[in-house]
């Protein structure tokens, strides 16, 4: 029966479904693909991935947490192991692209925030967006997939310092487009280091 293998798996968990995964359940990890495709997607996107690149990369990611799921040991969340290897696999695209190079150099140039109507609904991905390639891409790597600042520098190959300034700087700039014309302050997360 085709939906026999969802309603069987839906009700584990996903260190569950990681454990039968490695047995060789390919069942188990379908059931893991549905439930965090999206959100690797996502998260993709938001590093600057348009449409089939993300979708490529998240199947590619999935494909690599698949061969390597007796790794998983369960100590963070399946989500954010994928999304890690999401996040990576696309830097190494950049790289490979030598777009990584000139989206630094783009850095420098700044976009005046706008701000939209009082009444208008957040849009982060308009915000993201709006702020330099090299500050979105290290706010959404530390935010987005979860890496921690070292992290992030050492999968873009970057100072740590100049992670933290592109994610402290990329924040600010988010703030300030994100926040209610009233004057009230958006407080962010902290202490990612």
């Amino acid at each position: 029966m085709p939906g026999s293998d969802h309603s069987r798996f839906a009700s584990l968990h996903d260190v569950e479904l990681c454990s039968l995964a490695a047995t060789g359940e390919r069942s188990a990890f379908g059931e893991l693909v549905r439930r965090h495709g999206s959100a690797v997607r996502g998260v993709l996107r938001r590093m600057g991935a348009q449409g089939a690149e993300a979708d490529d990369t998240a199947q590619d990611a999935f494909l690599a947490a698949f061969e390597r799921i007796a790794e998983f040991r369960g100590e963070g969340t399946f989500a954010g192991w994928v999304k890690k290897i999401a996040a990576r696999l696309y830097l190494r695209r950049l790289q490979r692209e030598r777009r990584l190079g000139a989206m630094t150099a783009e850095a420098a140039e700044d976009e005046a925030p706008r701000r939209g109507d009082a009444d208008a609904v957040i849009d982060l991905e308009g915000a993201l967006q709006a702020i330099a390639p090299a500050e979105r891409l290290c706010v959404t790597m530390c935010f987005g997939a979860g890496l921690s600042h070292s992290e992030a520098a050492e999968a873009l190959n970057l100072p740590l310092g100049t992670v933290k300034s592109h994610v402290k700087r990329g924040l600010d700039k988010l703030r300030t487009r994100l926040a209610p014309d009233d004057g009230a302050v958006l407080e962010g997360r902290r202490g990612n280091g």
